[in-house]
């Protein structure tokens, strides 16, 4: 078994996620965003793709998604952006999630199904809102999409595969047929076995993490089987050789072999980037804690009285390490730092300040922020470097 140090584990992380490269580059080494709709300093896959791609701006994802259809809204871990290309490869989605709404919404009401399927073939791509059809259940009133018979039956439909995002209205999802969205030659491929398609989600999730705990929670694959099934079908790839063990001080981890063989590449010149607290770089947080001695909480469903850091907050990287946390909002044009602490014992020198003059001015562009407001209490040098790249 292959042992790893701390140090040569966060340079391999570093390079694996943060080597800038164009955003098609990054779908294809991700293979999907997590999609989430907070949006304070731009969404969490905005956020991603910022921390990767040069230049990247809050929404540039839109044409790669809804003009070039080179990515479509889909589920993996969560919501996310997903490869077009994989769709043949992700239809056990289709198969898992078609049975748990089977039992609420498609056989109940399976005489509105084609009702609502019929309107969206005869007027075309609509918000849920936008339907003629609309029923109201009352029982269904404070759940999850609320208490529209058309809404839940579009998003039981939408799981299943039989109607797609097209595009986005004020963030809200614009369905269409799948036929009319999806390539017919990736509609029409052949169905793969369960066990392919697992072998390609496998595989993916631990591309796009790079190192992944053997102990990992259930989480991060969000896979519809039993952990016992998923540990032996892991471990089986193990054997195979299409994944290998490392020890890291103590813990086991799992990898690609390519994705260790970038080890043997040069290290990335040391930069500053505010990572999102749901990239894949920090999906799994125990790994984290033990990798890079950074105890991170994503603390927006906390009670404000409760929160150690902030709302929305994010981890500042450097080089290989994590050293400080931000917390901020875009408003109305202004970038406003509601807090900025450095982590337990990092002392900025010049440069890691220069490095953050760098990134402030890189993540102003991100957000076409026209200004920016810093809090009191910070110190000289870090200050003088926000003021800084605020004037870039």
């Amino acid at each position: 078994m292959l042992k790893l140090s701390k140090s040569d584990a966060r340079r391999l992380m570093v390079k694996h996620h943060f080597r800038p490269r164009p955003l098609p580059e990054v779908f294809t080494d991700l293979g999907s965003i997590q999609f989430d709709p907070l949006n304070p300093v731009g969404r969490n896959h905005d956020l991603v793709l910022q921390a990767r791609v040069p230049g990247y701006k809050v929404d540039d994802w839109q044409t790669f998604a809804y003009t070039e259809r080179q990515i479509y809204d889909f589920w993996d871990k969560k919501a996310s952006l997903v490869r077009m290309a994989d769709w043949p490869k992700r239809r056990i989605y289709h198969d898992w999630h078609k049975k748990s709404w089977e039992s609420d919404v498609l056989k109940p009401y399976a005489d509105a199904v084609p009702i609502v399927l019929a309107e969206l073939k005869a007027r075309g791509p609509m918000t849920s809102a936008q339907f003629e059809y609309q029923v109201h259940i009352g029982n269904w009133e404070g759940s999850w999409y609320g208490p529209k018979l058309t809404k839940n039956i579009l998003r039981a439909l939408w799981h299943s595969g039989e109607v797609v995002t097209h595009s986005r209205k004020h963030g809200h999802h614009v369905y269409d047929l799948a036929e009319n969205v999806i390539p017919a030659e990736l509609l029409q491929a052949p169905v793969l076995s369960h066990e392919a398609s697992l072998e390609f989600l496998s595989l993916l999730r631990h591309q796009a993490i790079g190192l992944v705990r053997e102990n990992a929670s259930a989480e991060v694959w969000s896979f519809h089987i039993s952990a016992k099934e998923r540990k032996a079908f892991i471990e089986q790839l193990v054997s195979e050789g299409k994944l290998l063990d490392i020890m890291i001080d103590g813990q086991k981890f799992r990898s690609l072999p390519e994705t260790l063989a970038k080890l043997d590449q040069p290290d990335l010149a040391p930069r500053m980037l505010f990572v999102a607290p749901l990239d894949q770089f920090m999906w799994d947080r125990a790994a984290v804690k033990h990798l890079f001695d950074f105890d991170y909480l994503w603390e927006v469903y906390k009670p404000e009285k409760d929160r150690q850091w902030g709302y929305y907050v994010l981890p500042v990287l450097y080089g290989d390490r994590l050293v400080a946390r931000l917390d901020s909002r875009l408003k109305e044009g202004t970038w406003e730092v509601l807090s900025w602490v450095w982590e337990a014992g990092i002392q900025p020198d010049t440069d890691m300040l220069g490095a953050l003059e760098q990134a402030v001015r890189s993540f102003k562009h991100y957000l076409s922020a026209d200004k920016i407001k810093l809090p009191r209490g910070l110190d000289a040098g870090t200050r003088a470097s926000w003021q800084q790249g605020a004037k870039g």
